[in-house]
């Protein structure tokens, strides 16, 4: 037996209410499988389950906000119930204890020796024996008796009848009863609906304070780099034209690849800042941040973008950015990014210092392509560029490590055919 918790689904999450369920007891379900849906402050997740097993018990009902950690479903090994049912040995059941012995009736005292008869008047009839206690036999009451014992909590086993027949009436249960029997009330209305929740307003604090203690916990430091962008956008040009217009690929791909790439090559900037110590990640999944409608921000991870092609990198953010907005990203995608990226070179910006997301030790930014002076081999020229920003966590590296991470981004971006 193991239990299914609310999990994590960021550094800012506390709670979270639980709005559907996919499952239900009897149900096998195996790794990776959604079986809920969550709001958090900031968006509405589906859960994943991260083991394979059959769903035992529904702990949380929909509606009901429950802390991270707090238990929402039990579940048990797939196998356990398979081999019960292939005859595997089952634990006999406990004996069940016998029934106490019954205290030994009072022995009647012995009838005197028979007399003669005699005139006098007939011994009087025997008093009735009420029946012995734990007789097995039914109850006698009244509809109205019962509801009445249903409100004020008394057993019916305890009342003694003095209906016809020794049925229970009201009268019995209220003469048992110390509480006096409410009268009748009318109709109470509803309550009102709970008032609309501001999602935006939930978001915006939660954001607030989740970046509030990024920069009280973390000693940020910042490096910023500028980079020819030439051979990336006229490479980016020509391989476009080979494309579908739906397939074709834009310079954040290049980026997001550039950046994952360099984190293999610098695993002590692609992590955890925990307990105090870094904790390295398991793979490079970017965090990409992504701004909601209406305002608010998520960043989803996109899992393994070092093993992906540039294809695959730009289907993969096109569909977190639709589901973001959607509301229905996945609770894997939430919990474990490893290094954030930022790009807000679609809204115009130069450039951006962006602030680290806890647990991670860094966040990479980029702002827009922009034609700019550019002197090479000692001629000037007007080339695209982008500035490339770095804020790293200074616990777990310094500014060395993090010019090295900067530069081998750029390195990667000069070399666009091998992304």
């Amino acid at each position: 037996m193991s239990d299914f918790v609310m999990p994590s689904l960021g550094a800012d999450m506390e709670a979270g209410t639980l709005l559907d369920w996919y499952v239900k007891p009897g149900d096998t379900v195996k790794r990776g499988d959604i079986v809920a849906l969550v709001d958090t402050s900031k968006a509405e997740i589906e859960v994943e389950i991260f083991e394979d097993g059959v769903i035992d018990e529904l702990v949380v009902p929909v509606g009901v906000r429950v802390p991270v950690g707090a238990v929402l479903a039990t579940l048990h090994p797939v196998g356990a119930k398979v081999a019960a049912a292939v005859g595997a040995p089952v634990e006999p059941a406990p004996p069940i204890p016998a029934p106490a012995p019954r205290a030994p009736p009072i022995a009647a005292p012995a009838p005197p020796p028979p007399s003669p008869p005699s005139a006098g008047p007939a011994p009087p009839a025997p008093a009735p024996v009420p029946a012995a206690a734990g007789t097995n036999h039914r109850l006698r009451v009244s509809p109205l008796a019962r509801r009445v014992a249903e409100q004020l909590g008394v057993d019916l086993a305890t009342v003694t009848g003095t209906g016809p027949n020794g049925a229970i009436t009201r009268a019995d249960v209220e003469r048992v009863s110390t509480v006096a029997v409410p009268a009748p009330q009318a109709a109470v209305a509803p309550p009102p609906p709970p008032e609309p929740v501001d999602r935006q307003a939930a978001m915006r604090a939660a954001i607030g304070a989740l970046m509030a203690r990024s920069k009280r916990e973390i000693p940020h430091y910042y490096l910023q780099l500028e980079i020819d962008m030439s051979r990336a956008i006229e490479w980016l040009h020509e391989t476009n034209l080979e494309r579908p217009v739906n397939d074709r690929l834009l310079p954040s791909a290049l980026l997001l690849s550039a950046v994952a790439r360099a984190a293999v090559e610098m695993p002590e900037m692609n992590g955890f800042w925990i307990d105090d110590a870094f904790r390295p990640g398991s793979g490079v999944h970017l965090g990409v941040a992504i701004s909601l409608r209406g305002g608010g921000l998520v960043a989803p991870a996109l899992h393994d973008a070092d093993r992906k092609s540039l294809a695959e990198i730009m289907a993969g953010v096109r569909d977190l950015v639709q589901r973001a907005r959607a509301g229905r990203l996945r609770s894997s995608e939430m919990s474990d990014p490893t290094l954030t990226v930022t790009n807000l070179g679609e809204h115009g910006v130069d450039l951006v210092h962006g602030v680290i997301y806890p647990p991670q030790v860094a966040l990479v930014g980029f702002g827009a392509v922009r034609e700019r002076p550019w002197t090479a081999d000692g001629m000037l020229g007007v080339r695209p560029t982008v500035t490339a920003t770095l804020a790293a966590d200074h616990r777990a590296s310094d500014g060395h490590t993090g010019s090295r991470l900067l530069t081998l981004i750029d390195r990667q971006l000069q070399k666009p055919e091998t992304l």
